[in-house]
């Protein structure tokens, strides 16, 4: 690996497709974020998105981890042993989501769509990199620091 992929504290800096996962992932977090920001349509907005109260509190429930670890991604450098469980509880994270994401689609009676199509083809893209991505799991790997 260069030097320039290192930051200041020798760590190797998070490649761009980490922060759009991230956001995939915690999309309930920032859609709520939002609706909080346009006070009077937020719950208008929360209503389109999420007409089912459970699958809100699901998602909410879901992109906490995701959340967590963009907080922490600024500090992995003081919490390196619980920046490295974030890869794994990010992982297990994105199995549970795409699996609902599954089940849902096949029970689904009514016409699927084609957000939530999109949705989860976007879920396992970024599982598919989570997974295969020397990078980034070199990114949450300890050895991998320049010292």
């Amino acid at each position: 690996m260069n030097p320039d992929d290192y930051n200041d504290h020798g760590m190797l800096r998070l490649p761009l497709w980490f922060w759009m996962i991230l956001i995939l992932q915690a999309r309930t977090w920032l859609l709520f974020v939002m609706a909080g920001a346009s006070r009077q349509q937020g719950s208008d907005l929360l209503t389109l998105f999420y007409p089912d109260q459970q699958s809100f509190w699901s998602g909410m429930l879901l992109g906490l981890p995701p959340a967590l670890v963009f907080l922490l991604s600024g500090r992995r450098h003081v919490w390196p042993r619980i920046w490295q469980a974030g890869y794994w509880l990010l992982l297990a994270g994105m199995f549970v989501t795409f699996a609902l994401q599954g089940l849902g689609l096949w029970q689904s009676t009514d016409m699927i769509s084609g957000v939530d199509i999109v949705l989860a083809l976007l879920d396992a893209t970024a599982l598919a990199y989570w997974l295969l991505s020397r990078r980034l799991r070199a990114c949450f790997d300890a050895s991998h620091r320049l010292a």
